[in-house]
């Protein structure tokens, strides 16, 4: 699989968050990230005259905590609520979760090692610290799913979500490309999971660049090995949007 070339000033640029971006932390509020990340996604997003986006499971309350000062347009909960460039927050509608959330947390007062984590609209399970209760956490996911309507259940990096059937991380995408500064840009989608591959089939439908960031199988026809090879990337990319050629493309 190869590596991806560097970016022409006509792209839009979406990112994951944990394990692309960032490394993966045991627990979801652990994460760090570098202020080099910080500086970088700034640089390219003036040089792409604002068309960065970060894309994740992540609330975009989350984000624009562990990203600031930089603000981004944020699409958070897998899309299902998403911030433009305008700055006004958009979120699908869902039911009353209390009746799902009462399943998982009778599980998670049984097992200590488990993690619930409530999000605007959608409910995810962390097993990482309990990889052996893989199996229960995704029967009592499934339990939970048939307390609500119109939610669906997705698997990630030990974890398993309960979210809105219409939110994903490719209908996110597709939603900023019809936006500005993002409409008739080229897009690229940077990844590490499963629930990224949604936003890889989008992209390379649309002629747009997919990048799987780690092991596993993919859609993306192009793979860097972690967030640390992503980053030399972007520090690269960063340097040739600068260079005075590509400037001119974008006067």
């Amino acid at each position: 699989m190869l590596e991806p070339p560097l970016p022409d000033p006509g792209c839009a640029l979406f990112f994951d968050f944990d394990g692309t971006l960032t490394d993966i932390a045991p627990q979801p509020d652990a994460v760090v990230v570098d202020d080099a990340v910080r500086g970088l996604l700034s640089h390219l997003a003036a040089r792409l005259r604002g068309a960065v986006a970060v894309v994740s499971g992540r609330p975009v309350a989350d984000l624009e905590r562990l990203l600031h000062p930089l603000r981004l347009p944020l699409a958070g909960v897998h899309g299902a609520e998403r911030r433009g460039h305008d700055g006004y927050l958009r979120r699908i509608a869902v039911g009353d979760l209390a009746p799902a959330r009462a399943v998982v947390e009778a599980l998670v007062r049984e097992h200590p090692g488990l993690l619930l984590e409530v999000k605007p609209g959608a409910l995810s399970l962390h097993y990482r610290q309990a990889p052996a209760l893989e199996d229960l956490c995704l029967r009592t996911m499934a339990q939970a799913q048939q307390r609500v309507d119109g939610m669906t259940l997705m698997r990630g990096k030990m974890v398993v979500e309960l979210k809105p059937r219409r939110a994903g991380k490719g209908h996110a995408v597709r939603a900023f490309l019809d936006e500005r500064p993002f409409r008739l840009r080229r897009p690229w989608f940077f990844g590490d999971d499963v629930t990224d591959e949604a936003a890889f089939e989008a992209v390379q439908a649309l002629g747009g660049v997919a990048v799987k960031v780690g092991d596993g199988d993919t859609l993306a026809a192009h793979r860097l090995p972690d967030p640390a090879a992503l980053q030399r990337w972007l520090r690269h990319a960063a340097d040739a949007l600068a260079r005075p050629e590509a400037r001119a493309l974008v006067r």
